[in-house]
C-alpha cells in the first residue's frame, strides 16, 4: 500500500521509532556474513535507514512504491549531505542491477497480504543478489497482529495535527486493516480531514522460511525483537537473515 497524505507527517509520527536498533542489527549481521558494498533498501520510506547507511559508506539504493515518501527522502538526503539513489518501484516487480545485500526493514514486507506476492518478492530479491549476497528483513509476528493491534484504537492530539487510528483484525488470516483519519491544521487555521487505509498481514515463521528455501536461499536464521535469540510465543517482530549461495 502506497502512502500519500501520511507521507508529509510520517517522520513526525514516527519520531520515537528505534531506527538505531535496525541499523545496529544489519551491521551486526554484515559483520558475520561479510560487509556489502552495495545495498538495496526495499520499502525505504522516507530514507531513515538508507541515509544513515549511505553516511556509513555503503552505496545504497532506496526503493519504495510511494512517490510522496521518496520525495521527502530526497530532501532529507540533501540536508544530510548523503548520496542515495531513489527509485519508485513495486518490490514484487524489481528490475534493477544486482547488489551485495538487500534489506527490508520496519515491517515493510508485512504489507504483502497475498502469499503469492511474498513468494514473488523473495524470488525477485534472490535474482537481484550477487552470489553470496544477504537478504535481511523483519515482519510483524502473528502474535502482534492478533494481540497488539487486536481491534484497538490509537489516538494522537496535538495543536496542528491529530489522528484516529482504528485497527480491524482478521485473526484467521493474521491480517489487520489500519484505518487512519488525520486532521491537519492549514495556514488559515482550519483543519483538513484526510483518510487512508493500509493492510498488513503476518505469516507463520516456518512458512516464510520454506518460501525462502524455495526461492533458493540458504543459511536462513530467525530471531526476534532485536535480540540474538529465537522467537517465543509472544514475540512481536521477527527478523530473518538468508543468504544466496556462492557460485
Amino acid at each position: 500500500m502506497s502512502y500519500s497524505h501520511l507521507a508529509a507527517i510520517y517522520d513526525r509520527l514516527m519520531a520515537d521509532t528505534p531506527y538505531d536498533q535496525w541499523l545496529s542489527w544489519v551491521n551486526e549481521v554484515w559483520e558475520k556474513h561479510g560487509k556489502p558494498q552495495t545495498v538495496l533498501d526495499l520499502g525505504c520510506g522516507t530514507g531513515s535507514i538508507a541515509i544513515p547507511l549511505s553516511k556509513q559508506g555503503y552505496r545504497v539504493t532506496g526503493v519504495d512504491l510511494s512517490a510522496e515518501m521518496l520525495a521527502i527522502a530526497y530532501e532529507k538526503m540533501r540536508a544530510a549531505h548523503a548520496d542515495v539513489t531513489w527509485i519508485e518501484q513495486d518490490m514484487r516487480e524489481l528490475e534493477l542491477a544486482p547488489v551485495d545485500s538487500v534489506i527490508s526493514l520496519c515491517d515493510s514486507l508485512s504489507y504483502l497480504t497475498d502469499e503469492t506476492d511474498v513468494q514473488m518478492t523473495f524470488q525477485k530479491v534472490f535474482a537481484h543478489l550477487q552470489p553470496g549476497g544477504t537478504f535481511l528483513f523483519d515482519v510483524h509476528s502473528p502474535y502482534k497482529i492478533v494481540h497488539f493491534f487486536a481491534d484497538n484504537t490509537f489516538t494522537l492530539q496535538e495543536e496542528d495535527v491529530a489522528y484516529i487510528w482504528d485497527c480491524f483484525t482478521d485473526p484467521l488470516r493474521y491480517e489487520v486493516e489500519h484505518q487512519l483519519t488525520f486532521f491537519l491544521r492549514q495556514p488559515n487555521g482550519l483543519y483538513e480531514r484526510v483518510e487512508e487505509s493500509h493492510f498488513q498481514r503476518a505469516y507463520q515463521p516456518l512458512q516464510m522460511m520454506n518460501w525462502l528455501r524455495a526461492a533458493g536461499f540458504e543459511q536462513i536464521t530467525l530471531t526476534a525483537d532485536f535480540r540474538d535469540q529465537p522467537p517465543h510465543s509472544e514475540s512481536e517482530r521477527l527478523f530473518f537473515t538468508a543468504k544466496k549461495p556462492k557460485d
